[in-house]
């Protein structure tokens, strides 16, 4: 395929599960996919599914192989797991080749990491990275910016004469709903990776910063909207959101929550990942993700609901490159979702086929 070298994406773990959906989202929306991945025999397969693309081996302790893939690219997606060993290389890559860096991350540290390494560096060279454009990370950073609004940038005096003291909201919660979660090997491992960085705790965001948490998650009942209803839920489960809200948004408390049954399922013996049941590679599994804020005793809510987790990561992640390659004024340094455009405009343009949302406040 001849392309325009503008429209040329680099994914990195193109043949994973996720990558195969974003390879596939590249395509519908117009850019054009550089097929790259770790194993080159797992790379070779499937592209033949795509002979028009071209296929570029390239592994992380291999500077030169990541210089290649990236070679001619207008951006880089990193899609490949664990993030806590492939993020730092390939954003050097990205960094070194001159080209944005977005990544599907849910890996709650490597936000941190990435931020706390990069964020000064890349913005000195003019460079952009944009970490957890998925479910997990990007879907609540945006519902939460959206939720707020007018609270980010106004202080002004409620009906009661309060004022938000500079915060952007007192509180954000986020509540997931799943009817079921296979979670791919990929998500499996990842999680692993993460949980032993924590030592087999938890972290929580409270009081404007990352804590430890030790011995058994809260639990309560969280009041969906309908159809779903009042759910058991599974306290402090911590995504990667708060990582990336707390970037942009001052707020000292954000706590998540998670429906039980997925919870259980999470660390059911069974291991089989999702199973697809149409065209797309889409599961039966649905989803839901509320998010409300509060200020001075008024509440704000964002909706978003839709099928497969992993799927909805592409038209995500996509649609944040779109928006990066068009922008000339694209802002530089390590950047969230919530923060690179309009939060309301970014999820109403992949509300048709992909999200159903409230966004009304």
């Amino acid at each position: 395929m001849t392309a325009h070298q503008g429209s040329l994406v680099t994914v990195i773990g193109a043949y994973g599960h996720t990558g195969r959906f974003v390879v596939a989202e590249l395509l519908r929306r117009g850019l054009v996919p550089i097929l790259s991945g770790r194993d080159p025999q797992r790379l070779a397969v499937f592209g033949k599914l795509y002979p028009e693309l071209e296929t570029r081996p390239a592994t992380v302790d291999d500077p030169g192989s990541l210089d290649r893939a990236l070679a001619g690219a207008a951006a880089v997606i990193n899609c490949a797991g664990p993030f806590a060993s492939t993020a730092a290389p390939v954003i050097d890559a990205a960094l070194r080749a001159g080209v944005p860096y977005l990544d599907v991350t849910a890996e709650t540290e490597v936000v941190l990491d990435t931020i706390a390494a990069y964020g000064d560096r890349v913005r000195e060279a003019g460079g952009l990275v944009v970490p957890a454009v998925a479910f997990y990370g990007g879907l609540g950073d945006l519902l939460a910016t959206a939720a707020v609004g007018d609270w980010k940038t106004s202080d002004e005096k409620t009906s009661d004469g309060k004022t938000s003291d500079g915060k952007t909201a007192d509180r954000i919660s986020i509540a997931y709903a799943l009817s079921d979660w296979r979670p791919t090997g990929g998500t499996r491992v990842t999680g692993q990776v993460s949980a032993g960085r924590r030592s087999g705790g938890r972290i929580l965001y409270a009081d404007g910063r990352l804590q430890a948490r030790s011995g058994d998650a809260p639990r309560a009942d969280w009041a969906f909207p309908e159809p779903i209803g009042v759910r058991p839920v599974v306290g402090e489960f911590t995504m990667a959101d708060s990582a990336t809200i707390p970037t942009h948004l001052s707020v000292p408390d954000i706590d998540t929550c998670m429906t039980l049954n997925a919870v259980e399922d999470l660390r059911s013996a069974d291991t089989s990942g999702p199973v697809a049941v149409d065209d797309s590679g889409r599961s039966a599994q649905t989803f839901l993700v509320e998010v409300v804020a509060t200020r001075n005793g008024e509440t704000r809510r964002a909706v978003a609901s839709g099928q497969d987790i992993y799927a909805v990561t592409a038209p995500l992640v996509v649609e944040a490159v779109r928006r990066v390659l068009a922008d000339p004024h694209r802002p530089s340094g390590v950047v969230t979702a919530g923060a690179l455009a309009d939060a309301r405009d970014f999820l109403t343009a992949l509300a048709p086929g992909h999200l159903t949302l409230d966004l009304t406040n």
